[in-house]
């Protein structure tokens, strides 16, 4: 009963439209203010204030206050799991509603962070070819590092020492209803492509913009060729001129 009870607390409180709307926000895997969340939502500050506290008092997500501002993020991997597998599930199993494609949709589904790790069209085109390449052996529940991927891990920078969370799992891709790598292997993937300026962050939204410089490296290192439909743009819009090749 006390399970029960539980769940529907929290199911009450991702339910909420402004507050799921923060929460798809932090997503992003970035801290962000109580403001920046109150504009993302389009609620008033004192409103978002209050559906923060309930979020945090919950432990769905946590706040660190620097200087003047409070930083809210998600409060750990086992939340953004959970939060990720709930978007799975609508996109997959519930009826869908018409809703017009937009430049700003194709750039989510394209790339995008999903929590600590890659997601999206290049997320999954990364994690066969991984798979492909015998680097990495992806089960329905978990997955495995080969020792020949881990001499090329570690090569690119992936630091593959044991953690406390999860090593190496797959997650299903809501947009591609197929798997990309998540985990701690996950999660240093996509800490390497971010530090190599392979992708911009766009502002925000979760979308990330793929640069020049990482097609390349996409092409040199994982033998992924890809060219986005548009450049999402770091002021939040979306540039009408694909990436230079």
């Amino acid at each position: 009963m006390v399970a029960a009870a539980n769940m529907v607390e929290v199911a009450a409180l991702v339910g909420d439209t402004a507050r799921a709307t923060m929460l798809a926000a932090l997503m992003s895997g970035q801290s962000l203010t109580g403001s920046e969340l109150a504009y993302i939502a389009h609620v008033s500050r004192p409103t978002a204030s209050e559906h923060l506290a309930k979020l945090v008092e919950a432990r769905l997500i946590a706040v660190t206050r620097k200087r003047r501002f409070n930083y809210y993020r998600i409060a750990s991997p086992l939340v953004a799991h959970m939060l990720e597998s709930m978007k799975t599930v609508a996109a997959i199993e519930v009826p869908p509603r018409y809703q017009p494609r937009s430049a700003r949709d194709d750039a989510l589904r394209f790339a995008r962070t999903c929590y600590d790790h890659l997601a999206g069209r290049v997320a999954v085109a990364l994690a066969d070819a991984l798979v492909a390449r015998s680097y990495i052996v992806l089960g329905d529940d978990g997955g495995e590092v080969t020792a020949a991927g881990a001499h090329f891990l570690g090569d690119f920078g992936v630091d593959l020492r044991p953690q406390r969370r999860i090593y190496c799992r797959p997650c299903l891709d809501w947009s591609e209803r197929r798997c990309h790598v998540a985990g701690h292997v996950g999660a240093q993937i996509c800490r390497c492509c971010l530090q190599r300026g392979w992708f911009t962050r766009v502002r925000d939204s979760r979308a990330l913009g793929l640069t020049a410089a990482g097609r390349e490296g996409l092409s040199d290192a994982f033998g992924v060729e890809l060219t986005p439909p548009l450049a999402p743009s770091r002021a939040g819009g979306i540039s009408a001129s694909p990436l230079p090749p």
